[in-house]
């Protein structure tokens, strides 16, 4: 279990990873752990928001160009490489060497399967600083101020000159701590507690279950969640369509809000736009909303019409005076329509 802080939010974020270098990056999801403090649940298939906790993490490295993921083969939500550490079971650095096997790239994410919070923003910042530094790799650390290796980017070529130093000293990875690998590396470290927490326990799951409720993050989540089930890729500017939201529902009616939003994604997706296609169909939609309030606004039975006098400059209207002859009674109010006949006999 790794200590979480609610403050801050340097791990959020539902974007997925650009490739931060030329030559891109591949990406080692582990994902074949025992999960004893779980009582041996299928920890990488529970699900955090709605998702499993390995497609969250698959997100968040979706700029790989290779992601492998060292378990059992399961239904995931991108395509993925599998493999498996030999023997099964053999603990994280074996892992970690079998999904090794499967990439080219000088640049490696490594990362567990348990992450619920890491983004798309945090693997490009550890990519950025792996390639802007000397350092053979980039960690987390979290709240505690715990080094996080399976929350990293390394150059591969480091990780292979020390498994291959371990194999030679010790006949390969099974049964070794991680910790015997990275001790032989020089490490850059980042201190990140949210998208270094990890769900190790039912504690944690209900912790991360929790968070992604609140205020500030149910909103990402959800959209987050709702792009992978319906496999879109598309990242647009939700600030953009909430307030088409609102004009919709201020201007119109409040069932036009998610009408006018579902007709935008639409007329979108009819054209095969990207997000500038989607800030100008919103935009219109917008202007089209405020049209018609300003339309309403000016047909409404107390509106000044636009030709009529304003109170300052209107021309008094004339009477006429008490002794204005028989017509002058004609003027007077009578009673109401429906008003009842006076009863007294001299009425």
């Amino acid at each position: 279990m790794t200590a979480y802080e609610s403050s801050g939010d340097p791990g959020a974020g539902a974007r997925p990873a650009p490739c931060a270098e030329p030559g891109g990056y591949d990406a080692v999801v582990l994902a074949g752990g025992a999960a004893r403090r779980l009582g041996g649940a299928d920890k990488p298939g529970l699900r955090v928001g709605g998702r499993a906790l390995l497609d969250r993490v698959l997100t968040a490295c979706a700029g790989a160009r290779a992601t492998v993921v060292v378990a059992e083969p399961r239904p995931t939500v991108r395509p993925v490489t599998w493999a498996r550490e030999d023997p099964p079971g053999g603990g994280p650095l074996a892992a970690l060497a079998a999904g090794l096997r499967h990439t080219t790239s000088e640049h490696v994410v490594v990362v567990s399967a348990d992450l619920p919070f890491l983004g798309g923003p945090v693997v490009v910042r550890l990519l950025s600083a792996l390639a802007d530094g000397a350092a053979d790799g980039v960690l987390l650390t979290d709240a505690d101020g715990r080094d996080q290796p399976l929350v990293a980017a390394y150059r591969a070529s480091a990780l292979r000159r020390e498994l291959a130093a371990l194999a030679r000293g010790h006949g390969g990875p099974a049964g070794l701590p991680l910790r015997r690998l990275t001790g032989a590396l020089r490490l850059t470290r980042v201190p990140d507690a949210v998208a270094s927490f990890d769900c190790d326990t039912w504690d944690d799951i209900a912790t991360a279950r929790a968070r992604i409720r609140e205020h500030g993050h149910v909103l990402d989540e959800w959209i987050s969640a709702a792009k992978d089930e319906l496999g879109i890729d598309l990242d647009v500017d939700t600030g953009v369509l909430l307030d088409l939201a609102r004009d919709a529902a201020h201007s119109v009616a409040r069932p036009a809000a998610p009408l006018t939003t579902f007709l935008v994604g639409y007329a979108v997706g009819r054209a095969q736009g990207g997000p500038e296609a989607v800030a100008e169909a919103a935009r219109k939609a917008a202007d089209l909303a405020l049209r018609w309030a300003e339309e309403a606004a000016e047909t409404r039975p107390d509106a000044a019409k636009p030709d009529a006098a304003g109170p300052a400059d209107a021309e008094p209207t004339a009477t006429k005076p008490a002794d204005a002859g028989p017509d002058a009674a004609e003027s007077r109010p009578g009673p109401a329509p429906d008003a009842a006949p006076d009863p007294r006999p001299d009425a």
